[in-house]
């Protein structure tokens, strides 16, 4: 899988890339990340990506130009690879970013993200380049950048190869409609604060008993609304 990000802050990404499961994958070839400066795309001589609102308004709207130019640029290179690709805009009027939709973004071979900034973006990026939008959360944020780093992490984790353990994913929170059952570790008993003595007794089908029950009992709790998905 490849993914380009089209950002004002490239460097916002370093620590992301450059650690855990996302530097692991990396490594393996499992994934490609690039982070591409979108001032590189700038017709500006001093490098600008933004504007003042035609009709006034506070802030800066990032222009059309960079990111039209950004993506015409990567989409060549993507097709001389025999690539398809698909655009996506971080924006809060988008789809809010769950663990089925990290599913059906994986299957892309080629995703351009695109990380707005100030006041906003032309609407023209939203409408004629932006394939899909997508949201975090309703809550706002500087830029899309801390979006998009949110996105990639769920996604990558999802690549065959990127986890060292594939039931890993399997086992997760909504992997299943449910969320996951507690996990325990050395010592079982500390300070009185003892492991269920089913996690210790050997038994792998009274295990997964109790970690179904303890998963549904959580998930009742904590989200019913994931509950009643289940029976829409």
């Amino acid at each position: 899988m490849q993914l380009d990000v089209l950002t004002i802050f490239p460097r916002m990404f370093d620590g992301i890339l450059g650690e855990s499961i996302i530097k692991r994958a990396r490594k393996k070839g499992v994934v490609k990340i690039n982070i591409i400066d979108l001032r590189s795309f700038s017709k500006d001589k001093h490098r600008k990506v933004d504007d003042k609102p035609f009709g006034g308004g506070p802030g800066m709207v990032m222009g059309v130009v960079p990111f039209f130019e950004a993506v015409k640029e990567i989409k060549n290179k993507a097709k001389a690879r025999k690539l398809k690709t698909k655009v996506i805009l971080m924006s809060p009027r988008g789809v809010t970013l769950d663990q089925d939709l990290a599913k059906k973004l994986v299957r892309n071979k080629h995703l351009i993200l695109l990380c707005g900034h100030y006041e906003g973006i032309d609407e023209r990026v939203r409408t004629r380049l932006a394939d899909e939008e997508i949201s975090i959360g309703d809550f706002v944020l500087t830029g899309g950048e801390l979006a998009a780093m949110v996105i990639i992490d769920a996604m990558v984790r999802l690549l065959p190869g990127a986890l060292g353990n594939r039931d890993s994913v399997r086992d997760e929170s909504f992997s299943r409609g449910m969320l996951e059952y507690p996990h325990y570790t050395r010592p079982s008993d500390y300070k009185g604060m003892k492991v269920p003595a089913v996690l210790l007794s050997g038994d792998h089908k009274k295990i997964n008993q109790w970690r179904k029950k303890e998963s549904l009992k959580i998930t009742k709790k904590k989200r019913p609304d994931l509950m009643r998905r289940q029976h829409e």
